[in-house]
């Protein structure tokens, strides 16, 4: 046994390391249908709509800011997430354990990459709202540069993260350090994980709460010498819904996935988390879901963009079929069609709140 843990297993099929682990790779069938089929529903809307939110930002020129970038740049993380969670549940099940180390490396590294890079920025989001909010302005002073540096950082973090097992820091050479949940990365790069993220999430509650905290400080100090702010006034009760709502999508959806994580990275004897994996996965993909709608649809003018970009999309079907009808013979019953009306001009305010 000794000899086995000391030697490096490269060749070996994912089989032998779940044999090992004692984890069953073949799940309850009704409960991989029911994760298959939810994770189907999450995956169609996370790709949707935040391509929706990529094109709106890309279109509008009022979006042109850094906080849009940064939230296309979420949606983009968001994206990457729904397509890494499709080839998951096409490479899981019945077929994991014959997966090579490779595969396997690619499958988690895919889920890994954005799923930190989904975490990563909506620190740099918030970091952001920080800025802005410090200056008491609705956009951050930040230029195209640092943004885009912000976002080849994100990235480059996320995949150094995703990259790490399949650099060496997994248990293919000494089986003893071994986790449950992943066959073959190692039990002290869970805890890293899980850590790091449980770390961000402390800087963002802190970073909510200070802006949370500033600004009814400065609302308070307003009213005092005007009366006729009534927006102002309002900002401090609709700026911590909206702390309130992200944070508490953060913490539902990842808390319970993130302890899991934690206690196969410090050995666990007496718990059993292999059943809760996909359950867990599941639960973190769907903050995928949830962010496209906190950060993009609660803004107006954002809504408006993407009703519009979806009219635009149904007029231009209309449109293929009108030119398919009409090159038809003239002997055809039907009416030529009228073209569709042009969509409505986007109403907006420049003066956006601060928790846009």
């Amino acid at each position: 046994m000794a000899q086995e843990n000391s030697s490096c297993h490269y060749n070996e099929t994912m089989q032998f390391f779940y044999n090992r682990s004692g984890q069953r790779h073949s799940l309850d069938k009704s409960l991989l249908t029911l994760v298959q089929v939810v994770g189907s529903i999450f995956c169609i809307f996370i790709l949707v709509a935040n391509c929706m939110v990529i094109a709106a930002v890309i279109t509008n020129k009022r979006f042109h800011y850094p906080f849009y970038y940064l939230l296309a740049n979420l949606a983009a993380s968001d994206f990457l997430a729904g397509i890494a969670y499709v080839y998951l549940m096409f490479n899981t099940g019945d077929v994991s354990p014959t997966l090579t180390i490779s595969e396997y490396f690619f499958r988690q590294g895919l889920l890994d990459i954005s799923l930190s890079a989904s975490l990563a920025n909506l620190l740099v989001i918030a970091l952001e709202r920080y800025i802005s909010v410090m200056n008491w302005k609705v956009h951050s002073n930040l230029t195209k540069r640092r943004v885009t540096l912000l976002i080849i950082l994100v990235w480059s973090i996320s995949v150094f993260m995703g990259a790490v097992p399949s650099m060496g820091w997994n248990c293919i050479c000494n089986l003893d350090s071994c986790s449950q949940m992943a066959p073959i990365f190692s039990r002290s790069y869970l805890v890293f994980w899980s850590v790091s993220n449980m770390v961000i999430f402390v800087a963002m509650v802190a970073i909510y709460m200070r802006i949370y905290a500033y600004v009814k400080r400065k609302t308070t100090m307003l009213m005092s010498h005007t009366s006729s702010s009534i927006n102002r006034q309002r900002t401090p009760i609709k700026l911590i819904k909206t702390v309130m709502v992200v944070l508490g999508a953060f913490l539902i959806c990842w808390t319970p996935g993130l302890m899991v994580m934690l206690l196969d990275g410090v050995n666990c004897r007496t718990c059993d988390v292999k059943k809760l994996k996909s359950l867990m996965l599941l639960l973190a993909v769907a903050n995928s879901v949830m962010n496209p709608c906190i950060y993009s649809y609660k803004d107006e003018e954002m809504w408006t963009t993407i009703k519009n970009l979806m009219r635009c999309i149904g007029n231009g079907t209309r449109r293929q079929r009108s030119t398919r009808a009409n090159a038809r013979p003239l002997n055809s019953d039907q009416d030529p069609g009228t073209s569709p009306p042009a969509s409505d001009e986007m109403k907006s305010d420049d003066n956006q709140s601060l928790d846009s």
